[in-house]
């Protein structure tokens, strides 16, 4: 197959939504069809000893939430799919955000009941900054849940979508008897507790026929066929191409842990979907078709195996073919590298591979040579847009609980901060070492991995702070007058950078206030 042909032959798309509205639960379906995964493992369940496929860090085994994101490949009708399934946890937004600069669209789970929530308004905020194409997914039909059209309403009014329906449920909760497919006019019943086959798909292009009755009853065909032209009346025509440009979104109904509803997304995610799209550099556009290679890192993980320390970082292919064994320019090293050992992600299982395109994401086994945001090209000097750092709301000091064990737990918060999860700063007046998250159960995570993975037990002491905000001064006078008026405030970030710590969102005023010259920024990436 030649080079273009692999590129078109990829999608990439993230799946993205609120803590619990069964985002693991679709990846695995869409796992299952496409033959990746043989059983789905259980989220929540501990009378089945296995956890999802997606969550392979214990503490999100025991705990049922994913808190990274993970990476998964796998082929379907001929095509090569990449999941990216994100925390859903508002604590873990920022590896959401960034591993949302490497897919090229997105779909949005929304549980039928809760309807919109909080998180997924900002992670759908972000995904409108990009112009991501986003496919909305509602679950748990098989739950009493919200009005279809009033969920509707609540997606173009929360979420600021203009939707456009592809699938109407035929009831719900216990009354739930399947799904009619707007985009293939075909019936999909519902059979709780059983496989979904091909016997339960009815073709039914003409709604007002006598099937439809025999099928679903009398009453509910009724409904299903009045809903259905309210919706050909209110909702615009599908063109797929306001879709690639973000200016509409198709919604699905289904429940994801009866595999009910998921294929039919699937299918039209395929035809729908846009293949690897360009990404912006600060030098320039990078088209994917372009021959010469170019990718950035946007997560690193450390010790996806514990037993064997390893430590990966996840980069995405923006351009030409990666090779195993080729050197690469580290752009902000200015060294050249090659990397015998790429890997492709089925979760946790890994292989080796020989080349990758476009769209695809490589794990890079990593020494520490890399940190988000890092690109490699086939020499050109680039720099991929969008990767930042937020500003963490969060602080507490680090406490040595066990003395032995200063080097391990030197490495391990070394280590676990260029991940990103939380950052580090290093306090000016008096070298005290602060974690700084944007929400509390990063803490607890931190701690966790750094006891299991590195053996070393750290206290937290806590540190009344509002705000970390990066600096940039115009002169060296307007700084050093800010720092001998603010130097009890002042910090370094693990790359050296100037960081201001305020107590309180009226001292971040005063500061402003007192000191016009000197600029703060709420990003890394100012």
């Amino acid at each position: 197959m030649g080079f273009i042909e692999e590129i078109n032959r990829r999608k990439t798309f993230g799946i993205v939504s609120h803590p619990d509205a069964g985002k693991t639960t679709l990846t695995e379906k869409l796992l299952l069809f496409g033959g990746a995964i043989q059983t789905a493992g259980a989220v929540k369940s501990n009378k089945i000893k296995k956890s999802a496929t997606s969550d392979f860090m214990e503490i999100e085994k025991q705990r049922g939430i994913s808190v990274a994101t993970s990476v998964m490949g796998f082929e379907y009708r001929d095509l090569k799919i990449n999941i990216l399934d994100t925390p859903g946890h508002q604590d873990f937004a920022e590896d959401t955000f960034r591993t949302l600069t490497a897919v090229d669209s997105a779909i949005v789970v929304i549980d039928v009941a809760k309807g919109v929530e909080t998180q997924t308004e900002k992670l759908v905020k972000v995904c409108r900054m990009r112009q991501t194409p986003i496919i909305v997914f509602i679950n748990k039909l098989d739950r009493e849940g919200k009005d279809g059209f009033e969920l509707l309403d609540e997606i173009e009014s929360k979420l600021g979508l203009m939707v456009k329906p592809l699938s109407w449920p035929v009831g719900m909760g216990q009354l739930f008897q399947g799904v009619y497919n707007l985009y293939e006019k075909k019936l999909v019943l519902f059979r709780p507790h059983s496989k979904q086959s091909s016997e339960e798909i009815i073709e039914i292009t003409d709604l007002d026929s006598d099937e439809l009755d025999k099928q679903v009853g009398e009453k509910a065909a009724d409904l299903l066929r009045e809903e259905v032209m309210m919706v050909e009346e209110v909702y615009p025509e599908f063109d797929k191409d306001d879709y690639l440009n973000g200016d509409i979104s198709p919604v699905f109904f289904g429940s994801a842990v009866n595999n009910f509803g998921v294929k039919e997304m699937l299918d039209c995610f395929v035809e729908i979907a846009p293949t690897p799209l360009t990404r912006e550099t600060e030098q320039r556009e990078i088209d994917p078709y372009e021959p010469k290679f170019s990718g950035f890192v946007f997560k690193i993980h450390a010790n996806m195996d514990p037993k064997h320390r390893d430590r990966i970082a996840f980069m995405r292919i923006c351009s030409g073919v990666f090779k195993r064994n080729t050197n690469y320019l580290h752009v902000r090293q200015g060294k050249k590298m090659k990397f015998p050992n790429p890997t492709t992600f089925m979760a946790s299982k890994k292989d080796i591979v020989e080349e990758a395109y476009p769209g695809d994401v490589v794990g890079l086994y990593d020494s520490g040579n890399f940190k988000i945001g890092d690109t490699l090209t086939e020499g050109e000097v680039l720099n991929f847009k969008g990767i930042p750092s937020f500003s963490p709301e969060q602080f507490r000091y680090v406490n040595n609980a066990d003395p032995m064990k200063s080097k391990q737990l030197e490495k391990g918060v070394r280590q676990l901060m260029d991940e990103g999860v939380a950052q580090l700063f290093i306090k000016e007046l008096n070298g005290r070492k602060v974690i700084g998250t944007v929400g509390a159960l990063q803490f607890e995570v931190i701690q966790y991995r750094l006891k299991h993975e590195y053996g070393a037990t750290v206290q937290y002491e806590h540190l009344p702070m509002k705000k970390a905000c990066w600096i940039e001064w115009e002169s060296e006078a307007d700084l050093k007058e800010f720092e001998s008026r603010r130097k009890k405030d002042l910090a370094k970030d693990k790359d050296g950078n100037l960081v201001y710590m305020a107590e309180s969102s009226w001292a971040l005023k005063m500061a402003q206030d007192n000191h016009p010259n000197i600029k703060f920024h709420f990003s890394s990436e100012y």
